[in-house]
């Protein structure tokens, strides 16, 4: 069967978008319901050892005053905590609380079950093969920049 170039964007992001709904479907029901895909990312982009508001804006590729906006809603639901950094004083250090690893933990819990629910549908070799084929495509050259955030947080 051909495709069109265009479908294969449209596909991935299609698969992207049905995983995160459905991860933050699942989410709500385990008592995240406030949780939003970017407070995913930042979540991931503060990392275990903690970021500085600018560390947090360079890992997503956005300004410092948004990571600042997204990190302050974060604060306001109890999953970071914002500190005085004791490297630098004009700096804010962001940290994850334990309601904000808790969230990590759950929502890694959901992945491994939705992966599972791929495996049921199209086998476990064609979800591997997948996998490593988009890792393939993801690492060559300078194309994609994943930046330096941190494995999944557990």
């Amino acid at each position: 069967m051909d495709r069109f170039g265009f479908e294969l964007p449209l596909l991935l992001a299609g698969a992207f978008r049905q995983l995160i709904d459905e991860l933050h479907r699942r989410l709500a029901e385990r008592g995240h319901p406030d949780l939003r895909p970017a407070y995913g990312f930042a979540l991931q982009a503060i990392g275990p050892d903690g970021a500085t508001m600018s560390e947090v804006g360079r890992r997503l590729g956005v300004s410092k005053q948004a990571a600042t906006k997204t990190v302050a809603k974060l604060a306001d639901l109890g999953y970071v905590a914002r500190t005085a950094d004791p490297d630098d004083a004009r700096a804010v250090l962001v940290t994850i609380t334990r309601r904000g690893q808790e969230s990590l933990n759950t929502s890694a819990e959901i992945f491994e079950d939705l992966r599972r629910e791929w495996i049921t549908e199209l086998g476990a070799d064609r979800v591997t093969a997948l996998e490593d084929d988009l890792a393939t495509m993801v690492t060559r050259g300078p194309r994609v920049h994943l930046g330096d955030l941190p494995g999944w947080l557990r």
